[in-house]
């Protein structure tokens, strides 16, 4: 009887050790998936307090402080075409504490500087979600009185090199939009940059300059009080902003889309459950009804688009931007 119990004994033994082992297993994998985040997460973003980068970055800030529990800062570091920012958040820690807030420039980056950046925009990123979209509209002023967008293709032919077409710059989204345009339907257009998006609108209205592909928010206004007219949008459907105005497929001239979109990324490497997390807390701000009516009131669609389709799109622009760029010899100062 005595040994019975002593082989009870043991074996019982045998299986509270085995438990512990499982339970210490166990731990260390929950010590591994810790929750994020655990302290503030910082936000930075390439462009200067004010502007529609910042702002979503900031109405972003606030809905993912508030549902996460920890305050994401903002933390503008403007300068070098968004450069700085972005080699800044390039060489942190891939812990998700540091986030780049960017937009569709930083995938010019590569077309316009080449080797010169210290960071690699597809390998050294990890594209987790967009959250918003501006669609481009190609606006006319009072100088041209052309009201379709097939009769203005007809008026860029019949005077190849004379109808201007301003942008914000050389390298800017609008000067990619209109090289990518007239390459894709065979115009040729006299490109204007200016130094950024207001003076170009000021011409526009003055009628100094002929058209301009801008983004909607920075002549949304203009369209509706009629001082400018959209012609067609660049984007895969209308804008529920302008449900007037077609698309370019719509308006007759092949699938042509030139969205800008605003998203978060990270250093490439985070782990699995941080970016379940942001991904997460991008989806609920684009649905986020007063987040979707401050990106409207900016021009922009709450839309967000997470994991590989973003990344593929990331990937897609580079290689665009840069085919462009070289075959036009466009490079920044």
């Amino acid at each position: 009887m005595q040994k019975i119990q002593k082989n009870t004994r043991c074996s019982i033994a045998i299986r509270c050790v085995s438990l512990t082992a499982i339970l210490a297993a166990s731990g260390s994998g929950f010590a591994q998936a810790s929750p994020y985040p655990v302290r503030p997460v910082r936000l930075v973003v390439g462009f200067a307090a004010g502007g529609p980068t910042d702002v979503v970055a900031r109405a972003f800030a606030d809905y993912a402080g508030r549902t996460s529990g920890q305050p994401f800062v903002v933390e503008n570091r403007p300068g070098a075409n968004t450069i700085l920012a972005a080699q800044a958040v390039a060489g942190s820690p891939a812990d998700g504490y540091t986030l780049l807030f960017g937009a569709t420039n930083l995938t010019m980056i590569p077309a316009l500087y080449g080797a010169r950046v210290k960071f690699d925009v597809v390998k050294s990123f990890q594209a987790i979600c967009s959250v918003a979209t501006s669609p481009t509209v190609l606006v006319t002023g009072p100088a041209v009185q052309t009201r379709t967008l097939k009769d203005f293709m007809a008026a860029v032919r019949a005077q190849p090199g004379k109808i201007t077409a301003g942008s914000p710059g050389v390298g800017s989204s609008g000067h990619f939009a209109t090289e990518m345009f007239a390459r894709v339907n065979d115009l040729h257009f006299n490109h204007v940059p200016y130094k950024g998006a207001a003076p170009v609108v000021t011409d526009l209205m003055g009628g100094q300059l002929d058209s301009s592909f801008a983004t909607l928010g920075s002549v949304l206004s203009q369209i509706k009080n009629g001082k400018l007219h959209a012609l067609a949008v660049a984007a895969s459907k209308r804008s529920t902003l302008l449900p007037q105005v077609p698309t370019f497929s719509q308006a007759g001239a092949g699938e042509f889309t030139a969205d800008a979109w605003y998203g978060v990324l990270t250093p490439a490497g985070v782990p699995a459950q941080v970016v379940k997390v942001l991904e997460d807390v991008a989806q609920g701000f684009s649905k986020n009804e007063a987040a979707a009516e401050r990106m409207r009131s900016l021009g922009m669609e709450p839309e967000s688009q997470c994991g590989a389709p973003f990344a593929a799109q990331v990937l897609r622009e580079v290689a665009t931007y840069s085919r462009v760029a070289q075959a036009l010899d466009i490079t920044a100062e």
